[in-house]
């Protein structure tokens, strides 16, 4: 496994190997990897040639300078589980190389970046948008894989994909989950052992949520009171939002006749935690 970390030296290795014939695979991450981010590593593998893997803790797209301080950062082990994990190369950048200058062009996803994440989070998509764009203009990759967990921000990568044609083709992977439902997250190492005992009740929020929309009868506004009061119970949890929105549009939904989304962001032991599951139409 080749370690880069000079933005001149990543671009011109890839360069190299698009010149070849061989499909590139890029999987992006913040470090802290678990098995969520070797299951798309996995599944680059599969499907690509040559799989790159970023770890870059991207200083612009936390809004909250504490969460930024506290993100966990294991880069030696982080690395040691990718060449466990046959990574071909990994690609670790300094925020002081990657933004030489600050960066100046502001990107507005218009009513996509207005709900759930990006009202709670302003200035969290623009900071997304910008080192994604950065991260596929020196990797190159034929295929980027990003996680179904962080649905919006998915969707936000999806239409800035499309808006500057960026020549890729990218792919969300389902949500991995503990065995007792919990969304795997690097934020979960943050968690108290008492914490990270309660905290599956958030996917279990979510499926409660699922239940009653099978049942046809509640409308969106009586789920999300269910779920709410459900949550209520644990008050180790503090939950910011639970929407229900279209899938694809993220725009609060009215009923099931589209495939929806049911999304949820809650603070446990002041670590902020999000899940989400996506239920075709009834």
């Amino acid at each position: 496994m080749q370690v880069i970390t000079h933005l001149s030296d990543i671009k011109l290795l890839t360069e190299k190997i698009r010149a070849t014939g061989k499909t590139i695979g890029f999987v992006p991450t913040m470090g802290a990897l678990h098995l969520g981010h070797l299951e798309l590593l996995r599944t680059a593998s599969r499907n690509t040639d040559v799989t790159v893997c970023s770890i870059f803790v991207n200083p612009i797209q936390f809004n909250n300078a504490e969460d930024y301080r506290l993100y966990p950062k294991t880069i030696e082990k982080d690395v040691a589980l990718l060449q466990e994990n046959n990574c071909d190369i990994v690609f670790i950048p300094e925020a002081a190389e990657m933004y030489e200058q600050p960066a100046l062009l502001k990107f507005n996803f218009g009513a996509l970046e207005q709900v759930m994440e990006g009202f709670y989070r302003p200035g969290h998509f623009n900071g997304v948008a910008t080192v994604v764009s950065k991260l596929f203009h020196l990797v190159k990759p034929h295929k980027a894989y990003f996680g179904q967990k962080d649905l919006q921000q998915f969707t936000i990568i999806r239409q800035l994909v499309r808006d500057l044609n960026f020549d890729l083709e990218l792919i969300c992977h389902e949500v991995v989950r503990e065995a007792d439902g919990l969304a795997l997250s690097s934020r979960n190492q943050r968690l108290t052992p008492a914490g990270r005992q309660v905290a599956p009740r958030l996917y279990e929020a979510l499926q409660l949520g699922t239940q009653l929309s099978e049942h046809r009868i509640p409308t969106v506004q009586e789920i999300k009171f269910k779920v709410e009061m459900f949550l209520q119970l644990y008050p180790q949890i503090t939950l910011e939002y639970f929407e229900i929105v279209d899938a694809e549009t993220l725009q609060p939904a009215l009923d099931f006749t589209k495939s929806v989304a049911l999304c949820l962001a809650a603070y446990l032991d002041n670590v902020r935690l999000i899940d989400n599951v996506i239920l075709k139409p009834l």
